[in-house]
Formats: C-alpha cells, structure tokens, sequence
C-alpha cells in the first residue's frame, strides 16, 4: 500500500515531467547561431544594405558591415526565433579565399553556414566550377570537424545582366535566366560531390522567379517597365535594395522553415529600406514559392 509520502512524490515528479514538457514544447526551435561567408553579394555592396543595422550582426572582420546578414537577424526577431548571427565577408573573393586565408576567423563551432561563392564561379575562368566546389566542400569538412552536426548551404547566386546584355562572357546573348541556372547547376553538382554540404539556397532562382511573374525587369538597358523594379543596383551587376531583400527572405525561408509571406508588407527592414508595401507582399510570395518548390 502507498503512503501518503510516497503518493506526494509521486505526484511531484508527474507536475515537474508537465512542465518540463510545456516549457519544451514552447521553446523556440532554432539553431542558436549562423555564420554567413561571402563576398559582396552578402555584405550588399552599393546599396543602403550595406550598412544596415551592424549593431544586430558579429562582423568577424569588424568592418562596421551590416548586410544580408542583419536582414536575416530582423526577420529573425519579427518570426520571434533567437538566432546569433555572424559575419566574414570579403569584396570579389570566392571560397577558396576564405578558406585559404580567413581559416582562423571562420574555424569554429556554429550550428548553420551559409556559404557564397564568386559571382561567375571563378574570376579566371567564369562558368567553370572545379574551384568553386573544392573550396565549399573543404570548409564544409573543416566546419563538420568543429561540430559534426554543422548545417552548411552553399547559395546560389544571381544572373549578372552586364555579363548577359554587354560585356563578353559565357552567358552572353543568352536569356537572363541562363546563368543563374548554371550557378544552381554547379552547387547542386557540388552538394552530390562533398556530402558534407547540406544544400543550397535558390537565390538565382528566385530572381529568375520575378522577371517570370515580371514583378521585375529581366533588361535594365532598355529601361524599367512601368510597375517593375530593378533587382541590379546602378552597375547591373550587384543588387538593388529590392534584390538583396530578396535574397535575405531566401536565406531566412530555407534555413528556419518559417513561411516568409506572414512577415507581411510592413515587415521592418523592408520599411527602413523604402521598400514599396506591395511589392513587398511580392518579394515575399515569391521567396516563399522558390523554397517550397512551387512550380513557376
């Protein structure tokens, strides 16, 4: 027969297994922090990106950069989920540079890395991807030896229209969507070589995306179509404002799961950016689209 005691007991641990259980089930599911690494396309070069809001973000080179990156950690704080984000990035240097010369900085435990690459692949050699890959998947492993639980995406990047409508390349002459085809072709090829990348991230894509449902103008020289906007900054080769928030809601879409549309139109970053609501709204239906693979 049970004594009183040992009823009371009882009943104690039941309560504390309870509320161990409720304060689980309402804690947040994130990864306490990320890492972005990356050239221009991540820090937002010649754009107001650039420097927004650096005091949200760990800058590991402390160049005061705020980027992508503080995009990321903004929409972070509106989904309500705790994220620590980092930064290491580097004006027109790919993979290989990080790896080879910002090893120290970047060697470390994280729980998710987001990796991008050289616009064109490779500087000497655009389109080829030998370089690109290796170097992805030796910080891959690098990273997966501080924390074999590590979650490493590799992005995909966007058409250049410089590359596409001026300047002698392998995508010239060729539709816009080509190159960023090509960039998505090479990371998945790279993702199936180094196992130890987890995936990638459709940036390209998603631009690709927007001239499609011409929520944006796929050719800056001819002009900008009434109701459009340009993704391309002022040398049709970075990103706009528009472009890199765009990027930011890939990022943030396919690393937390978190449907970007219920950010809504007054999301905060893009009201600090000057973003238009509606196109917004937008930006935001089509990011969500591409990472849960909606066909266009």
């Amino acid at each position: 027969m049970m004594t009183a005691k040992g009823a009371g007991m009882i009943g104690w641990v039941r309560r504390w297994a309870v509320a161990v259980a409720a304060l689980m089930a309402t804690s947040p599911v994130a990864a306490e922090s990320i890492l972005f690494v990356g050239n221009s396309f991540t820090f937002g070069a010649h754009s107001p990106v650039m420097r927004y809001r650096p005091d949200l973000v760990h800058d590991l080179n402390q160049e005061g950069i705020g980027g992508v990156p503080a995009l990321f950690k903004t929409f972070a704080e509106q989904a309500g989920e705790d994220w620590q984000v980092s930064l290491e990035t580097s004006p027109g240097r790919d993979l290989a540079y990080h790896y080879e010369q910002k090893r120290s900085a970047i060697d470390r435990r994280w729980d998710v890395v987001v990796l991008q690459g050289y616009s064109t692949l490779d500087a000497q050699r655009p389109g080829d991807s030998t370089r690109h890959a290796e170097a992805a998947g030796l910080i891959a492993a690098m990273l997966r030896r501080a924390n074999p639980r590590v979650r490493v995406e590799l992005v995909s990047t966007w058409s250049r229209a410089d590359l596409t409508y001026r300047t002698a390349s392998p995508w010239r002459g060729k539709v816009i969507s080509a190159m960023a085809d090509d960039l998505a072709a090479a990371n998945a090829q790279a993702v199936r070589r180094y196992p130890e990348i987890s995936g990638t991230i459709p940036v390209g894509q998603a631009w690709n995306r927007a001239w499609a449902e011409r929520v944006a103008d796929p050719n800056p020289y001819d002009g900008i179509a009434f109701g459009q906007v340009d993704l391309w900054t002022w040398d049709q080769y970075h990103a706009s404002a528009a472009g890199y928030y765009l990027e930011a809601l890939v990022i943030f879409g396919k690393v937390t799961g978190f449907d970007v549309r219920r950010l809504g139109e007054q999301e905060r970053a893009a009201q600090d950016l000057g973003l238009e609501p509606r196109l917004v709204g937008r930006l935001q239906a089509i990011a969500h689209a591409e990472v849960a693979g909606v066909t266009p």
